[in-house]
């Protein structure tokens, strides 16, 4: 027996979610989730922070975008999602060229002295920091609260979330698409392809055209401060060149190498060598030593060419649409891009700009 709905979404993560919780409200909607649960990948092993200047211009906007929605997050959590946190770049005297790159058309950044900088992260050796300067206004992000808030709003407008239900076979015929699973068969005129990792394969199996996404690992580790320090209330940390950052979590510090190592997509794992090897550059900007890891994790960070989103109907098959390669910023961007994907389902006017819309199209990359 087929279900049928409006829309049939692959992806249970925060874009598949947040797509749902726009659209259920005018529309019959089923989100296909292969794991048992939602956001098993790359939503659930974010780093959780909402940054104003992460991203090239496009995300910049979408950021922005965004920022309103996570503050007030209406229909999705009583309160907001937010919290305090700051975001500081410091830079070695080799990385001084991606400081000013960085600072460059940014918006509410403050230049530090050295010594600013120790006194908000007193870990860091001040002989090492050339520039310095922080976004005060960077705040952590509750995503479990985001996704979970999404996905309770799309169930309250009669979204249907089936989990353990990998595609295994996609085709379009009489205007509707049919996707089977272990699950059944469910159709609908209009599938969003929002598999994070899988999205190309998603494609292929359903015969478009591929927009050449390359998953990329990021390593991340929980390593312990020293006795008696409370990081709380600290800003993370990031090297001007991205080959470290350093996050408090729970009152422990969350380490990464920002490694971006292409691989197939997969339920990912931490490569020892690299995590090592992010842990030394790191130990080389602080003062203390790392001396034990506590545990480790990885997650798929998706690009296309272009660092940029992927959101629109494909050029190439009908009815397919686009919500993939949101890279590292798909839960800090998930409020605008999920706008924008139901706005340009139903065909209405978007409150983005329309270079923005057209940076994200799909066409592009075809």
């Amino acid at each position: 027996m087929n279900e049928t709905s409006d829309f049939l979404i692959l992806g249970g993560g925060i874009a598949g979610a947040g797509a749902a919780a726009r659209l259920a409200p005018d529309a019959s909607v089923t989100v296909l989730e292969m794991e048992d649960a939602l956001g098993r990948h790359s939503t659930g092993r974010s780093a959780a922070i909402f940054i104003r200047n992460y991203g090239n211009r496009t995300l910049r906007a979408l950021n922005a975008a965004s920022e309103p929605v996570l503050k007030n997050p209406e229909g999705i959590s009583d309160f907001s999602l937010l919290s305090p946190r700051g975001e500081m770049l410091i830079a070695t005297e080799d990385e001084l060229a991606h400081f000013h790159d960085y600072l460059e058309g940014a918006d509410g950044m403050e230049v530090l002295t050295a010594e600013e900088a120790v006194a908000l992260f007193p870990l860091l050796r001040k002989e090492g920091i050339a520039a310095a300067a922080i976004e005060r206004d960077a705040q952590d992000i509750d995503v479990d609260r985001l996704l979970q808030g999404f996905a309770r709003h799309a169930k309250r407008h009669g979204t249907n979330i089936v989990t353990e239900a990998p595609a295994q076979r996609i085709e379009r015929a009489g205007g509707v698409w049919r996707v089977e699973t272990p699950r059944g068969t469910f159709e609908a005129p209009v599938l969003i392809n929002a598999a994070g990792a899988w999205a190309d394969q998603v494609a292929e199996m359903a015969g478009a055209g591929t927009v050449g996404l390359v998953p990329m690992r990021r390593s991340a580790a929980i390593v312990p401060p020293p006795d008696g320090v409370d990081v709380t209330k600290w800003p993370l940390v990031a090297s001007a060149s991205e080959s470290w950052y350093v996050k408090p979590d729970a009152g422990k510090l969350m380490v990464s190498p920002a490694d971006e190592d292409p691989v197939d997509p997969h339920d990912a794992w931490p490569d020892d060598m690299v995590l090592a090897e992010g842990l030394y550059r790191f130990e080389q900007a602080v003062t203390m030593p790392v001396t034990r890891v506590e545990r480790n994790w990885a997650g798929l960070r998706s690009f296309v060419s272009d660092r940029t989103p992927v959101v629109g109907f494909a050029p190439d098959a009908e009815g397919f649409f686009w919500l993939a390669g949101q890279g590292g910023y798909g839960v800090q961007t998930a409020p605008a891009l999920s706008q924008l994907a139901a706005d340009l389902c139903f065909e209405r006017s978007s409150e983005l700009q329309d270079d923005v819309i057209n940076s994200l199209n799909p066409a592009r990359l075809f």
